[in-house]
């Protein structure tokens, strides 16, 4: 069995190599704030704005469900990316002004000019940004790192005034100042900062964004800064501090109780904290807005310190105290299927995601089995069936963990893979798995399927650093194609792979 544990070291021989990857990573995250590094990159895709020109990035290897989500998302039909891809006729888009960059065996990367960019502090302007994308603001991707909520939290001044998508930013006082900015992760920093427009009270700048998690700092006469009035703040991977802003997609509110002191929200998607979320007092009730990412999450609220499920809500769960929670989805379900099994008085759905209860998701008979629509958000899962008290694995689902702890095995499931593994060669080989710290390392799971002149798996990566290997009959086999790579308790080292910001 290979080790899944990294020692952290190198061997003597690539000692050089090594260090001159991590001084070359630092420079290039210094150059580029905001972007994570990505060395073997070529199955992803990406849309970013830099120094005034629109890039689009396409690694040769991506697949094609992939592709196709990359040209849905930033409305790209126009360019034929697939054909550009896989012909390398690049005529259509450079009639359309866009220029090759890079062309190599790993990726294609092309980019055109961007005019108005200086202008983005005028709402009207920047909503007709290019008449080749008409929703600029998805080239400002929110910073993504598997969020699963988020909650703003100012100090002195009221939250962002928000109308529809679009956000008024606001900074308090410098109303001596010449000059105010507007930098973040939406406008790639400096290169594309925003002027904003001086009030009597300070500074403001209306920009479009997306539901997500943003970073931003202001730039007051040449000086940056981090929001005084935010106490939300984070650090970057080169070390700078960033004031932090979410851009919400839900607001509770709960009705009545205007005598109450004080409310709160509180749920699964917290780890059900119940002094975290402080609800804002209204002439109705109470009410918070949130960021919630894709899901299924049950909730209460807190007011006064007794707990409450909501009454405006009929979608509930028992919550294992005689009682219910309150329940809020988003997103598309995935439907949960068991066939047969005609004679069984209850089948129970339970996984990862819903903390392996075995009390509230009852699936539902139909004349093949038992089914069960439940929504999750792009990710990694786990689950079993219980059915009359006796638990069983998926049948129908070949892919599988083992629960090394519990010693017991459990289907796996992957909802929207965002990444490509892949082994050239080996035509002979009989059987190729991919085994990782995303899938525990089980070394049998993860059969990879022969295409073209290549194994490949499909599978989703949250952002950051894995490990990795291939099983080629048995044999684990670093992946020849990635230099990176770090030693293992049974020096035979693991694959590095870095997934950069989505």
């Amino acid at each position: 069995m290979e080790m899944r544990k990294s020692k952290h070291k190198y061997l003597r021989h690539n000692y050089s190599l090594l260090v001159g990857f991590s001084l070359a990573a630092w420079l290039f995250l210094a150059m580029y704030p905001g972007n994570a590094l990505c060395q073997n990159d070529d199955g992803t895709a990406s849309y970013k704005i830099r120094d005034g020109r629109m890039y689009i990035k396409l690694g040769r290897h991506i697949d094609e469900a992939a592709l196709d989500r990359f040209v849905e998302k930033f409305d790209l039909s126009d360019l034929d990316l697939p054909k550009v891809l896989f012909s390398g006729n690049f005529d259509k888009i450079r009639a359309m002004g866009w220029q090759v960059d890079i062309d190599n065996k790993n990726k294609i990367v092309i980019s055109k000019k961007i005019g108005g960019l200086d202008q983005l502090g005028n709402p009207e302007k920047r909503m007709a940004l290019t008449e080749d994308h008409p929703n600029p603001y998805d080239l400002f991707p929110s910073q993504n790192d598997d969020l699963v909520y988020g909650f703003n939290r100012f100090k002195g001044k009221l939250p962002f005034a928000v109308k529809d998508s679009l956000v008024t930013f606001f900074l308090k006082g410098a109303t001596r100042a010449r000059q105010a900015l507007l930098a973040g992760s939406f406008t790639n920093w400096q290169n594309g900062a925003l002027p904003m427009t001086p009030t009597d009270s300070g500074w403001i700048c209306v920009v479009k964004l997306n539901p997500g998690k943003y970073w931003y700092k202001f730039i007051v006469d040449g000086g940056w800064t981090i929001d005084p009035d935010n106490d939300l703040h984070e650090t970057d991977p080169n070390g700078n501090t960033n004031s932090v802003y979410y851009k919400s997609n839900v607001v509770f509110s709960l009705p009545g109780y205007g005598a109450a002191k004080d409310a709160y929200l509180t749920g699964s998607f917290n780890d059900w904290n119940p002094g975290e979320l402080p609800m804002e007092k209204t002439p109705s009730g109470w009410k918070i807005h949130l960021y919630l990412a894709e899901g299924t999450y049950t909730y209460k609220f807190v007011v006064d310190g007794k707990w409450y499920d909501d009454p405006a809500n009929n979608h509930r769960l028992p919550d294992g105290h005689r009682g219910f929670n309150s329940v809020y989805r988003l997103g598309k379900p995935h439907l949960f299927t068991l066939r047969g099994y005609p004679l069984a008085k209850s089948v129970v759905l339970t996984g990862s995601f819903n903390g392996w209860k075995t009390y509230d998701l009852f699936m539902q008979k139909t004349a093949q089995g038992w089914q069960l629509p439940y929504t999750l958000g792009p990710g990694n899962y786990q689950y079993r069936f219980l059915v009359d008290g006796k638990w069983i694995d998926d049948p129908d689902n070949p892919l599988f963990l083992r629960d090394r702890k519990n010693n017991t095995v459990n289907s796996f499931l992957i909802i929207q893979p965002n990444y490509t593994f892949r082994l050239q060669g080996h035509a002979d080989a009989k059987a190729v798995f991919l085994a990782g710290d995303f899938n525990d390392w089980t070394p049998d799971a993860l059969k990879m399927q022969r295409i073209g002149n290549a194994w490949i798996f499909n599978v989703h990566l949250s952002i950051g650093k894995h490990l990795y290997k291939f099983i080629v009959d048995g044999q684990w086999t670093r992946d020849p194609d990635n230099p990176l790579w770090e030693e293992n308790e049974y020096d035979t080292g693991n694959s590095v792979l870095w997934m950069e910001q989505r």
